[in-house]
Order: structure tokens, then C-alpha cells, then sequence
């Protein structure tokens, strides 16, 4: 089975198109929890909050997102979490997404493809997030570890930092003399990638980067790449809520999945608590709910 497959029958078997983003930092812990547990241990600290909330959360969240800089920056230590991270949501039923947006020239991007898609990569991810800027063969070997291991790839397209515009937005021309954005154009490319790695439930191995914060862009994206899976940051800590949203899916309510991190990760502090698993659990429940009023609406 391809897992871009796995992950939609995962969201359906949960009912929640929700990716827990494991963004993880000390401050986001609860400072009794350090000192209990892992005393002067960042890392440590941070791989048992993490396996806490995927335990929590496996059973109504389908798929976690790990951001790779949050344990580089922690070094070796922080590395050996990421990984551990990823293995641990495995294991526990997860889709797993390694979000590195990693590109290079092509015999780099094979390094980069290896690391996180092949059978026994150290670092064992079900997707991994990749940055199209230098063209086809910083993508090609991606797709080949795509077709290979039955994993995928989510290309940034229109990402939802305030400033994504100052690039993304800048007209092109089109083969045809017209012009549209930038980001519609590597759109298209995705779309073409992604042609000879469909799945059996309609959508490709390569997916897209949509950002929530970018309303009427994901509605021109959707439109423009009806077989191709959106992954949407933004939600919540960032500002766009279940109805920015909505358009990034498919009429059947299908084809994205929506990334949550700081929402879920520091939902303790909202309610003053310092049981942070029942707090995500109660706010991914909530943003559950949220998110299938707002695509059925």
C-alpha cells in the first residue's frame, strides 16, 4: 500500500484530518515536568513529552509532523529524539511525517531521499517535506525513493509565513505568453510530478504545502490540482481557523491534512494545568470538531 493510501484511510478511520506537529521545545513543557523528570536533560525532556502526547493522542489523531530543527539545534542528543520520535508514532499506529524541506543538487538529494525514505534510513519517515527551487533534479530523486519505498513527499508551495509572498506571488509566464503566480506555477509542476505515483484512493504520493493562512490560495490550488494531497500549516497558533481552511479539501471533504502544533503542544498553559496530555487531548478534540463543521459547511 502507498502511504499517502495509509493516510487517508487512517484520517478516516479517525474521522480527524489532524497532523499533531511535534514542534517541540523546553518552554512548551511544563516547567514541573522538567524538574521531575529530566533535570538539566532538554532532550530527554523533550523525547518523554512526546511519546506522553502520541500515547494520548494515537487513537484520534492519525499522523504526527516532527520539525527537524527543534532537535538539530539540541544537537546529537536532539537528533537521536527525532528519530526515536518518529519510530515511537510508527509503532503506536501513526502516519509520520519528517518535515525538513530538504533539496539539493541531485546527487545531494539522493543523500537527502535516502536518509528518510528508503527501507532502513536512519531516520524512518512516511513523508518527508522537500523545497522545489532548484528544479526537477532536486526533485527526481525523491520520486524515485517515492516509487521505490511507496512512501511520499509534500513540495512547498504556498506556505503560510506572513511573508511567503514576496516570492511566491510573483508573476511568471506561462508557456502560452500569459502570466500567474509563482506559487501557481510550481503548483502545476507538482501536479506533473505526481502523475505516475497515484494511489488507489485518487490522490498522488506528491503532495503540496498549503498554507491556512492563505484562504482564496488554496481554493485556486485545489481547483488547479485536484489529484494532489495538501498539507496545511497555520492552524490555530498562527491565526487561520477551520473556515480558512475548508477550501484546501475536496468535495467530498477529502485530499489534506492539517497541521497543528503549538495549539496542541501548549494547550496546558491555556487551561493552567500541568497535565499537558489530557490538554492536547481535549483540544485536538476540539479542533476535531471544529475542522468537520468547517469542511462540511
Amino acid at each position: 500500500m502507498k502511504k499517502i493510501d495509509a493516510l487517508i484511510d487512517a484520517i478516516e478511520r479517525t474521522g480527524n484530518p489532524t497532523a499533531l506537529g511535534l514542534d517541540t521545545r523546553a518552554e512548551y513543557m511544563p516547567e514541573s515536568f522538567i524538574e521531575k523528570f529530566h533535570r538539566g536533560d532538554d532532550a530527554g525532556a523533550i523525547n518523554a513529552f512526546n511519546r506522553s502526547l502520541i500515547d494520548a493522542l494515537c487513537d484520534i489523531i492519525p499522523c504526527v509532523k516532527v520539525q527537524a530543527a527543534c532537535y538539530e539545534m539540541l544537537g546529537f542528543k536532539g537528533m537521536e529524539v527525532f528519530c526515536d520520535t518518529l519510530r515511537y508514532a510508527r509503532e503506536k499506529g501513526m502516519i509520520t511525517i519528517a518535515d525538513v524541506k530538504r533539496n539539493d543538487i541531485g546527487s545531494t538529494a539522493e543523500a537527502y531521499a535516502a536518509a528518510y525514505m528508503n527501507g532502513g534510513s536512519p531516520f524512518p519517515a512516511d513523508f518527508v517535506t522537500v523545497n522545489a527551487y532548484l528544479g526537477y533534479d532536486g526533485i527526481k530523486p525523491f520520486l524515485d525513493a517515492c516509487e521505490k519505498s511507496g512512501g511520499g513527499i509534500f513540495v512547498l508551495v504556498r506556505t503560510s509565513n506572513p511573508s511567503a509572498g514576496e516570492f511566491q506571488d510573483l508573476a511568471v509566464r506561462d508557456g502560452d505568453g500569459s502570466f500567474r503566480p509563482l506559487y501557481e506555477r510550481v503548483g502545476l509542476k507538482v501536479g506533473e510530478w505526481g502523475e505516475g505515483l497515484m494511489g488507489l484512493r485518487g490522490y498522488s504520493s506528491v503532495g503540496a504545502v498549503v498554507g491556512a493562512t492563505w484562504p482564496e490560495e488554496g481554493k485556486k490550488l485545489r481547483a488547479l490540482l485536484p489529484r494532489t494531497f495538501f498539507l496545511v500549516p497555520g492552524y490555530g497558533a498562527q491565526g487561520a481557523a477551520a473556515k480558512d481552511i475548508s477550501g484546501c479539501f475536496d468535495g467530498r471533504g477529502r485530499g489534506a491534512v492539517v497541521n497543528a502544533s503549538r495549539s496542541l503542544l501548549c494547550a496546558h498553559k491555556k487551561l493552567g494545568t500541568n497535565d499537558f496530555a489530557a490538554a492536547a487531548r481535549d483540544e485536538a478534540l476540539i479542533m476535531r470538531d471544529d475542522l468537520r463543521e468547517g469542511i462540511s459547511g
